[in-house]
């Protein structure tokens, strides 16, 4: 799989341009789409020259108890992700690539993994519905919440843009989220790979083995 550098400076300016939409009804659990295989895209793995570093986020997760993101991943392989449950499509798919990837993987890979889900609409997205939300997709992800500020101010150091939640001319609330999962080193806990949307299940089912390594995919 060939890869891209990119300077993190750049994401960062690009990340106003880069929002998806996303709206509608929440996904049901247990009626989530897993997609397997698809078209590998060459370019999936973008390889940052300067990493990020993790941020300094403490939420409340899915269980109702307050998760320090960096003392929680600290030197574990890890994967954020920013959206939110009543997203109908580009979430759902993202964190279903994720799970059905992660099962290829042996078991002690498995365990070392940490998969974070942070709200990006944490009004509706409680430690409850996200706790039945991700169960659906795999019991180890772990979902936060809080306040909207801290965790946009958060998804800004990692070059992801979010804004509010806000309703349309229909009258649907709709959530504008950077669609971008960033990987973070065990050896280093810093944000050194990022995906974008197209990401498949192939993608990440071939570099996740890296990724655990702290390798470059």
């Amino acid at each position: 799989m060939r890869t891209t550098r990119v300077a993190a400076a750049a994401l960062l300016a690009a990340a106003a341009l880069t929002l998806t939409a996303c709206g509608g009804e929440p996904t049901k659990p247990g009626a989530v789409t897993q997609i397997a295989g698809g078209q590998t895209n060459a370019k999936a793995a973008t390889v940052l020259d300067r990493p990020f570093n993790k941020p300094e986020l403490v939420l409340t997760d899915n269980t109702g108890k307050p998760w320090n993101l960096r003392e929680q991943t600290k030197g574990k392989p890890t994967l954020i992700y920013f959206g939110y449950t009543h997203c109908p499509d580009v979430c759902p798919l993202t964190m279903s690539n994720i799970a059905v990837a992660k099962k290829a993987l042996p078991k002690a890979d498995q365990d070392n993994l940490r998969v974070v889900f942070v709200t990006t609409d944490p009004e509706r997205d409680t430690p409850e519905s996200l706790d039945a939300w991700l169960k659906a997709q795999d019991p180890s992800f772990v979902g936060l919440t809080g306040d909207f500020a801290t965790i946009q101010a958060a998804a800004r150091t990692l070059g992801i843009g979010i804004e509010a939640a806000s309703k349309d001319a229909n009258g649907d609330v709709v959530s504008m989220h950077g669609a971008q999962v960033i990987a973070f080193s065990p050896k280093t806990d810093e944000g050194y790979v990022l995906y974008g949307e197209g990401t498949t299940v192939d993608d990440y089912t071939k570099d996740l083995p890296k990724l655990i390594k702290g390798e470059t995919p």
